[in-house]
């Protein structure tokens, strides 16, 4: 990696969280009854960040006694801590001679899924001075993000008309930001528009919403996400039931075939407490084969019977595109992981899907998902590398006890 340095945004007094944060900062706010800044620094560890600089303001001293020096976090944590008046350029400016030449930024309040590689890789490419994590939105952005991945503008008032998305913190950023400061009391946001102006920043495009603990209703969403969810994704064709011949298609009831193996495995994870997600191509709808009639009427046999084993189908997602449609959900593209994620409050980066295509696995890693293979090695060899699954398997029932065991429990 560039670096394995951090740099996190703690000094907001969170007015819009009183009473909490009467008596604690806003990144302390409790969410699944450990502290918000906890899940964060879980996440920085996660991605193989082990050094962490925290700008603190108000009740500052309240987070610097219950992380310390961040030895039983895993972590090596140091403190910049200055008035609760401080704006986030003048917290950022007093801690420049703690910082790496380069250094990932993030805001004590947003929670989002975080490949640092990825915004690593966009930052190298570019050149930039500063790569920041961005999601599309057409509505309150305040961002403009080209197809190429640069960021030619950076809208304060969120007024401009040509605006398409919104920047949510975890971003990677070199020492040379400090150039673009003219004194240090400002927002960092006014720096942000600066380097935006001049041309040094890139966007990294993340698929899945972020989330938030600004205000109370926001807090309240965030914990729902973040609280653990035993859900699997998976497959459908190939891998709960039988496949058609290549280029057919599962157009009756009465030509699904489950796959025993499958079921039982399923059946076992239902024992311990699991539930699933479907998520599939049916092409057929579009390419006039069949109807979506027809895919739904399937579906809802197939959920019943499962029902009727102990295993609860959640909700199933179906792209019904012709594959020459430019849709987003048909894999490998990771449009219905993403929605699901949506829907379900799934942060992907814990989740696993479970295919028998090579383009399942390419579909979770867009998504930021784990992905697990049912099939042969060199199925997967015509794969970048970084798109292989992180489980192999060729029974499903491997999985119970292939995940680590904090999956096991959390996911």
């Amino acid at each position: 990696m560039l670096t394995d340095q951090t740099v996190i945004l703690c000094g907001g007094r969170g007015t819009r969280l009183v009473p909490i944060t009467d008596t604690v900062p806003k990144p302390m706010v409790p969410v699944c009854g450990r502290p918000f800044l906890e899940h964060l620094l879980e996440q920085l560890r996660g991605e193989g960040i082990t050094e962490v600089i925290l700008l603190t303001g108000y009740l500052g001293d309240v987070i610097q006694r219950h992380f310390g020096d961040g030895s039983s976090f895993g972590m090596k944590i140091t403190y910049s801590l200055g008035p609760e008046e401080w704006d986030t350029g003048r917290r950022l400016w007093e801690a420049r001679h703690l910082l790496k030449e380069h250094f990932f930024l993030l805001y004590g309040d947003n929670y989002a899924t975080f490949l640092a590689d990825r915004v690593e890789k966009i930052f190298l490419k570019h050149g930039r001075l500063g790569c920041l994590s961005l999601h599309v939105r057409s509505r309150n952005a305040n961002i403009r993000c080209t197809p190429e991945g640069l960021v030619d503008e950076y809208d304060r008032s969120r007024a401009s008309t040509r605006l398409n998305a919104v920047e949510i913190g975890y971003m990677l950023l070199s020492r040379r930001v400090f150039e673009f400061y003219r004194q240090p009391d400002c927002s960092f946001s006014a720096i942000l528009e600066r380097l935006a102006r001049e041309g040094q920043l890139a966007g990294y495009l993340v698929g899945d919403v972020y989330y938030s603990v600004s205000d109370l209703e926001r807090l309240r969403i965030t914990e729902q996400y973040l609280t653990p969810k035993k859900i699997l994704l998976i497959d459908r064709d190939g891998t709960i039931n039988e496949k058609a011949p290549r280029g057919e298609y599962i157009t009756r009831w009465e030509d699904f075939r489950f796959i025993p193996s499958i079921v039982e495995a399923m059946k076992q994870f239902a024992a311990q407490g699991w539930s699933f997600i479907v998520i599939s191509n049916q092409a057929g709808v579009g390419r006039g084969v069949m109807s979506a009639e027809q895919v739904w009427e399937i579906d809802r046999r197939m959920v019943e019977d499962l029902a009727g084993e102990g295993v609860t189908i959640l909700r199933s997602y179906y792209c019904l595109h012709h594959w020459t449609e430019e849709c987003s959900c048909r894999k490998p593209r990771p449009g219905l992981l993403l929605q699901a994620s949506r829907d379900f409050l799934l942060p992907l980066p814990r989740t696993w899907y479970i295919g028998d295509d090579p383009r399942d696995c390419t579909a979770a890693w867009e998504a930021g998902c784990q992905a697990a293979y049912l099939g042969e090695f060199h199925e997967l060899e015509p794969l970048p590398a970084e798109q292989r699954p992180q489980l192999l398997l060729h029974e499903l029932s491997e999985m119970l006890e292939l995940l680590p065991d904090s999956e096991k429990q959390s996911v």
